[in-house]
């Protein structure tokens, strides 16, 4: 996926100060489902060029919403080349400071408009283009792009090349392409909760109010989730109520992500592990947590995803870690439902929100691998609580958190099988809850921990 900003503000190379990128820097950044770089292909005092160009992992990046009859539709699809929620959500990783519409050495020029042309080669476009940038001061060029070049009866594809040009101010430009990638694109590539209507109020402070299509925005943008539309909707028709959005986002707890890291890392070191293995470790952001820690000497992230542990090792960068640290840090490629003797011995293991992506068929082989085979002295086990689900604004009564869990149980149904996992294999297991405890439905998070 690529974004090119360019301006012909003189000295134009002022663009790097804007974007707090410098021009003689290739600058790349692990984010979200892959990982982003910020170049210049041009940089002279007439003009300037700066793009973020996203390399994308087709698993991670698939779509919230999918259709089971397409079971490959994970590893085939076109989210690694069509701009979309994820070079959104690079944006938001990367040019943070330019969307914010700060510049420590430019300030002037980041409050002022400068002549802008903004270039997406590939955008999934459902609708007219310009319907929604055209009303923002951009001239809007939308190219359809031919379905095959060496078949033109075929006609033209979904897809435009959508070139921008205006003069505006540069965070403004900015916060107009974060919001409406996804709403051209009409998807989201994770589950929409209510924090994002906070990221659609704060991107959309000083023009969305007043845009003639900001039902269809709010809309597309909060995953057509109707109570989340109908309150962003109110607080664009009441700014009274939306008087400081930036100050309540501040205010706001913790990420559920984080407690759950911060709950496992707490309960390795009462522990008093050492040794530990992050199975299913995904892109590593548990890694990330235990490596900071000196106390662990010795860390395993296992996956059976390759892609997942190239994205953990750049993650970590492996590749730049002192020696010593690199002598801390190990990344195995195995499936955790075959027994596998390079995970034994280690003085406890974490399946951090594992065991629902498993087919409940295969438990038991997971259960025999880790409990039975690799047998640490501490298993850290966290899962959603399906009971909690009705407490999450747009999530319809029946439906998981993300496409690719097989079940999520409830605290009985967890319970039970922690009591018989421990009592086939034995351990002792207590249970804990992750994230605010709501007395009908218990936290969103489950914790079971299992000592020898």
């Amino acid at each position: 996926m690529l974004l090119t900003i360019t301006t012909t503000h003189r000295p134009a190379t002022d663009l790097g100060y804007l974007l707090v990128k410098h021009p003689d820097r290739l600058q790349s950044f692990e984010v979200s489902g892959g990982t982003a770089h910020v170049f210049y292909p041009e940089a002279t005092e007439e003009r300037c060029t700066a793009a973020l160009l996203l390399e994308a992992d087709p698993a991670a990046a698939r779509p919230s919403k999918q259709p089971e009859t397409f079971t490959l539709r994970q590893h085939v699809n076109d989210r690694p080349y069509a701009a979309s929620s994820l070079l959104a959500a690079a944006m938001g990783r990367v040019l943070r400071t330019a969307l914010r519409g700060d510049s420590r050495d430019r300030p002037e020029l980041a409050a002022g408009p400068i002549p802008l042309e903004l270039r997406i080669p590939a955008l999934r476009c459902k609708g007219d283009a310009a319907a929604f940038f055209g009303p923002l001061g951009w001239t809007v060029e939308a190219t359809p792009i031919p379905l095959d070049t060496a078949y033109p009866q075929w006609g033209a594809s979904r897809y435009v090349d959508l070139t921008l040009r205006g003069t505006l101010r540069l965070a403004d430009a900015l916060n107009h392409v974060y919001v409406l990638l996804p709403v051209l694109d009409d998807a989201k590539h994770y589950w929409v909760s209510s924090d994002e209507v906070e990221k659609l109020l704060r991107a959309g402070t000083g023009w969305l109010a007043e845009h003639p299509a900001k039902a269809v925005i709010a809309r597309r943008y909060l995953a057509h989730r109707r109570s989340l539309t109908d309150e962003a909707l109110s607080r664009l028709s009441d700014p009274d109520t939306d008087a400081d959005v930036d100050a309540e986002a501040a205010a706001r707890p913790e990420s559920l992500a984080a407690l759950r890291r911060a709950a496992v890392v707490r309960q390795l070191i009462e522990a008093g592990a050492h040794r530990v293995l992050d199975l299913g470790c995904g892109p590593g952001a548990l890694l990330g947590e235990l490596i900071r820690d000196r106390r662990f000497t010795e860390i395993v992230g296992a996956d059976v995803s390759t892609v997942s542990l190239d994205m953990a090792a750049r993650r970590l960068r492996l590749d730049r870690l002192p020696e010593r640290q690199q002598a801390r840090i190990k990344l195995l490629q195995t499936a955790l439902t075959y027994r596998d003797d390079r995970l034994r011995g280690y003085d406890a293991a974490v399946l951090m929100e594992v065991i629902e992506h498993v087919d409940p068929p295969r438990l038991p082989a997971l259960a025999a691998s880790v409990f039975g085979h690799a047998a640490p002295a501490t298993v850290v086990v966290t899962t959603p609580n399906v009971e909690y689900n009705v407490r999450y604004p747009g999530l319809d009564h029946g439906h998981l958190r993300h496409h690719d869990h097989r079940f999520e149980w409830d605290r009985a149904q967890f319970g039970a099988w922690c009591d018989e996992v421990a009592a086939r294999h034995g351990y002792t297991v207590t249970r804990h809850g992750i994230g605010e405890e709501d007395p009908s439905v218990g936290a969103s998070t489950q914790m079971a921990v299992f000592k020898k």
